[in-house]
Order: structure tokens, then C-alpha cells, then sequence
């Protein structure tokens, strides 16, 4: 069936009174008494009748008639574009997969052709609209940020970025980027007849961009993109006067997609490798390393490494981590089958190397932007584990939800370091909705923080732990259903903040609030992979005291990546990955005890 967007319903306005609700219970866990009793007289004021809330309410109201998604602009401008954060490490989500068994260039170029082609028979079924209709619990998805994946690019600016779109022009692009020891390369994929080029096609134009990047003594240029947005915006206004540069910026973001040809990575213990390779394809080791080959602003990266190593790297305004699983999945299936097609014995041009003209400042801006990203790499924390104790058949065997199962258990672990809950977030897709992105879901519920009290209490017996674990499993539940069902609550306040801004008020003071502050600084950002491979999903924390957790659950075995600062000597990956471990062991043997 092809997709079409009408089918899927417009995202509603969650009602004001449940969401201000919603937001006092979420703080409960988090705050003490007193702050609490403050926020809840400012929620009340705001929330009554005829007052500040219900104008905003109405407005927005209005705003969802007259628009696709009343929220989805406002999200991404705000949380993406308006970020001024590096997308290296701070946005860009790396997802790292298994080993390919290979490990010379040889292969490399073999795997990477097979990979172009994979993508491309990918973006074939999404051009002809011949992907099947996702559904999540029996309801249609919203399917439109499948044809934006390619041939787009964020582009930085002075105060915010944009987002330039290029395959929706009538000569859409037919190149990719292939970046190897720091040089760009434009390589056409499709051949003069529209025909898409064949692996042994692509594999023999490979083979030539091999042939003319052997050295790594060109300036690093990808390197820019790493940085602070706001400088990579100055830096790119310098670089674009010159026409060269122009062209190779242009030939770059219009690219339906990068591939990073990584040079080989120092080999190391196996239980330290998965770390690495997760940190590999997520910033690319630094500035001596394969840092060089990356443009983060592209919306879709592949990284394959001589060694074996593969993965990809996504920008988040554009594209989010189901699609890219989607994408992934088709990939692995494709990996599998012989190459269909002869390749036709016509001669293809030269891959078109992209130059770059590099005066004193632009030299200056590489040196900084060099320095700067190797003080943040090195910064970075990263712990990737298997846990092979057990995956999702344990909780779903005792009837327990697996997702909520582990939310539960990150919450204990932390609660375990450092003796009291935090802000913590989780995705919910809203894809069930047209132009519907994401919501979070607040993991720390009272029913959470009373089974995590009670956890490690000696007098607190095993009945009431099972019983105030399902309860706090349930919990997180009910409100996952109600994120899917448009109602969360964190998007819902960013809409009524910023129809105050756009009115020309000044910000309410719900969220002025210390109460405000503290809810919404995220010391654990979660996130799980939606896909059915041995892939380990890697980003860095959103704030410099937090931590990010991805995790995916198999059926036997669960993945995880957990990454944190070293700057900030209250965290520590390593400390919160072994407690992850010991936790989901000691909840094991609260279900099902050995003895």
C-alpha cells in the first residue's frame, strides 16, 4: 500500500488541565515540599479559568487547525535549530553494528559497494512510495520523513540553522559523497539511463577514489562541522566567498548521502573494542584519527572501517532512529543476496574530487575547530556492554512490559549512585499523527521512586518489593499510553511558552520557576533501539552533569551504551554501566529467586 499522509489523524492539543496535572505529578518524585507547594500555586494561577493558560490554550487550538502539526516546526526549530550546542557528540545519535568479518581495504571497498547499493534500492522503494505502511498498535504511521532522509543537509547559521532539502527539486541529485583521508570525492550512482549503477560498478569507482586519496596531509575540512554552531556559522559564511569552496560545499549537502571510508583503528582488548567502535562511527577518535572524514551536518553517514567495523550517523533535525532502523534493516536483508545485476561494460567518468581554496583565516578556523573537538572527544566517556544474563523473555514472561522493565531498572541504578532520582527522559514516537515527531516520557513516577526506597531496605519484604515493582512497571505504562496518544506533557508546555513568546508577552512564569529548571535539566537521557539486530545505539548526555543510556533489548540479551562527561566528577559511565549490570541481576532474582 502506498503511503499517504491524509490517513493519518492531526495531532490534538492535549487538554490544559490534564497536562498541568500531569506536570505536578511528575514533579513529585523530584522535588521537596516546599518547592513543590510554590510550583503548585503557580501552575494553579496559571491553570485557572479564564486565566493566562487557557488564553494561550485557546490560541493553540487555532494554530492546530490551521496547521500540519502544531508542535512538530515550533520542536525542531527549537530543539534542533536553535541549539548552538556541536552536533558532534551533543546531537548526532551513532548507531554502531556487529563486526563484518573482514579486515583489509579489499573488502572494505567490496562491503562499502554492497552497503551504496543497499541504500539506494532503499530509497528506490521510497521514491515509487513502495514502502509498507508502518503501523504501531494497529494505527497507520505517518511516513513523510522517509523521502527527506536523502539529499538534505543541515546548514549552519549566525543565530539558527536551517535545513536545505535538495531531492525535492525536478533534477533531483544522482551523487553521493565519499570521503576518505580527509578528501571529498562526488561519486554519480546512477548511470546516463537513470539505471542505477551495479556494486561491481560502484566497487570499481571506489577502487579509483582509493587510488587518489593515499595521503592524509590535506587540512581536515569535516572537521569544521564539529563545532559550536554558532562559530561553524562564521566559518562557513568565510568559506563559501570563495567559488571553489562553494561548489564543494554544494556538491556535498545536495549528496543523496556521505560514506566515510575509515582508516584502520588501534586494535584493543575485545570488552574495551565495542566502546571504541560505538565512539568511532559517533565522532571518529579525534583529529589523529578519522575525525577528518565526517560532515555532521549531513543527514545520513555510513561509516565502514578497514578493520571490520561499520555504522552510521544521523542528524536529528531531519531524520529520527526509526526511520533510520527501517533503513538499517532493509540494508542487513539486502547484505545477504548475491548482486543481482551484470555490470553494463560501459567506462564511467573519473570520480570528481572536491577541492577547497584555504586562505590564513579558514586555516585558523580548522586549527580551533581541531583543538575543540579533540577536548570534547576527550571529554566523552563511553561504555558499551552486552548484558547476556537475560533480554525481554524474562519481564515478559512475568507479565511485565520489557521497555518499562528496564526504564524501572535505570531508575533504581541511579537512584544507587547517587542516592536520589533525577530528571530522566524517554522517546515516544507521534508518528501516529501527521508531521507527528516525538514526545518524552518522564521515567520518575512516585510509584518509582516508592519500589526504589523500598528495594534496597532488608525489612521491606518480597511481596511488597514484586508488588511495588509492578506498580511502578505499570505506571510508566500508563504513561507511555498516554504519550501515544498525543498527551504527554513536555511538548504541550513548550507550546503554550511559545505562543506567549509569539504573542508578545513575556514568558509566564510557570516557567520562570525553579521547578521548571530543574524538571526539564535532563540528567538521563534514554533512548531504545527499535530494531531487531545486534546494534547499540551511542550519544552524548544533554547536559554536562547527566547521562545518556541507549539500550536494546533481544529476546536472550540486551545491548547497552552508556556515556557521560569526565569534566563532571559526580558522573561516571563506567561506575553507572557495572551498577546497570547488578541491578537488572538483583531484579532478576526478586522474579524468579535461584534459592
Amino acid at each position: 500500500s502506498r503511503f499517504r499522509f491524509s490517513s493519518v489523524p492531526q495531532q490534538p492539543v492535549p487538554p490544559l488541565a490534564q497536562t498541568l496535572q500531569g506536570y505536578l505529578q511528575a514533579l513529585e518524585p523530584l522535588l521537596p515540599p516546599d518547592e513543590l507547594a510554590h510550583t503548585r500555586r503557580m501552575v494553579h494561577e496559571f491553570g485557572r479559568p479564564g486565566g493566562l493558560g487557557s488564553q494561550l490554550q485557546k490560541r493553540l487550538d487555532i494554530r492546530a487547525k490551521n496547521t500540519k502539526n502544531w508542535i512538530t516546526d515550533w520542536w525542531v526549530q527549537c530543539s534542533y535549530l536553535e541549539n548552538r550546542e556541536p552536533l558532534a557528540v551533543h546531537s548526532n545519535p551513532a548507531i554502531s553494528l556487529p563486526r563484518r568479518d573482514f579486515n583489509d581495504w579489499r573488502s572494505q571497498l567490496v562491503f562499502a559497494s554492497k552497503l551504496i547499493a543497499a541504500v539506494l534500492d532503499f530509497k528506490a522503494m521510497t521514491d515509487r512510495g513502495q514502502l509498507p505502511v508502518e503501523q504501531l498498535r494497529g494505527r497507520p504511521l505517518c511516513m513523510e520523513l522517509y523521502p527527506l532522509m536523502f539529499s538534505s543537509c543541515r546548514v549552519p547559521g549566525p543565530k539558527h540553522d536551517s535545513i536545505a532539502h535538495y531531492g525535492r527539486s525536478r533534477r533531483s541529485p544522482t551523487h553521493i559523497t565519499v570521503v576518505r583521508n580527509y578528501q571529498f570525492f562526488q561519486l554519480e550512482v546512477y548511470n546516463s539511463d537513470g539505471s542505477r549503477m551495479t556494486e561491481s560498478q560502484i566497487h570499481s569507482q571506489l577502487f579509483r577514489i582509493r587510488s587518489q586519496s593515499w595521503k592524509t596531509d590535506k587540512e581536515p575540512m569535516g572537521i569544521l562541522t564539529s563545532e559550536h554552531r554558532h562559530t561553524w556559522g562564521a566559518a562557513y559564511n568565510r568559506l563559501l566567498r570563495d567559488k571553489i569552496n562553494r561548489e564543494s560545499v554544494r556538491a556535498i549537502e545536495t549528496g543523496l548521502f556521505s560514506l566515510c571510508l575509515d582508516s584502520p583503528v588501534m586494535r584493543i582488548s575485545d570488552e574495551k573494542y565495542a566502546s571504541r567502535k560505538a565512539a568511532q562511527v559517533l565522532h571518529g577518535g579525534g583529529t589523529f584519527s578519522n575525525s577528518g572524514n565526517r560532515w555532521f551536518d549531513k543527514t545520513l553517514q555510513f561509516v565502514v572501517g578497514e578493520d571490520g567495523s561499520w555504522g552510521l550517523l544521523y542528524e536529528q533535525a531531519t531524520t529520527e532512529g526509526v526511520q533510520v532502523a527501517t533503513l538499517l534493516h532493509h540494508i542487513l536483508e539486502y547484505c545477504e543476496k548475491p548482486d543481482p545485476k551484470r555490470a553494463p561494460l560501459i567506462p564511467l567518468p573519473m570520480p570528481k574530487k572536491l577541492y577547497f581554496y584555504i586562505d590564513k583565516e579558514i586555516k585558523r578556523d580548522i586549527e580551533l575547530a581541531k583543538q575543540n573537538l579533540d577536548i570534547l572527544i576527550n571529554d566523552l566517556d563511553v561504555k558499551v556492554f552486552n548484558f547476556k544474563t537475560f533480554g525481554k523473555e524474562l519481564p515478559k514472561r512475568n507479565k511485565l512490559s520489557p521497555n518499562a522493565f528496564i526504564q524501572v531498572a535505570l531508575q533504581l541504578s541511579y537512584y544507587r549512585v547517587h542516592n536520589e532520582m533525577c530528571p530522566s527522559c524517554d522517546i515516544a514516537s507521534q508518528r501516529m499523527f501527521r508531521g507527528g515527531r516525538t514526545e518524552y516520557i518522564r521515567s520518575p513516577t512516585k510509584e518509582a521512586l516508592a519500589f526504589v526506597l523500598a528495594f534496597d531496605d532488608a525489612s521491606v519484604s518480597r511481596e511488597v518489593k514484586l508488588q511495588l515493582l509492578r506498580e511502578a512497571v505499570e505506571a510508566y505504562v500508563a504513561l507511555t499510553d498516554l504519550a501515544l496518544k498525543g498527551c504527554g506533557i513536555d511538548r504541550h508546555l513548550l507550546g503554550l511558552k511559545l505562543q506567549a513568546i509569539e504573542q508578545g508577552l513575556s514568558i509566564p512564569k510557570i516557567f520562570m520557576d525553579t521547578g521548571y529548571g530543574y524538571a526539564t535539566h535532563w540528567k538521563l537521557r534514554t533512548g531504545q533501539v527499535p530494531a531487531n539486530t545486534d546494534s547499540v545505539m551511542c550519544f552524548g548526555p544533554l547536559v554536562p552533569d547527566g547521562y545518556a543510556v541507549c539500550y536494546n533489548p533481544q529476546a536472550d540479551h540486551v545491548h547497552f551504551s552508556v556515556t557521560a562527561f569526565n569534566c563532571c566528577e559526580e558522573t561516571n559511565a563506567e561506575t553507572l554501566a557495572q551498577t546497570v549490570q547488578k541491578t537488572l541481576c538483583d531484579l532478576q532474582e526478586l522474579l524468579e529467586p535461584t534459592v
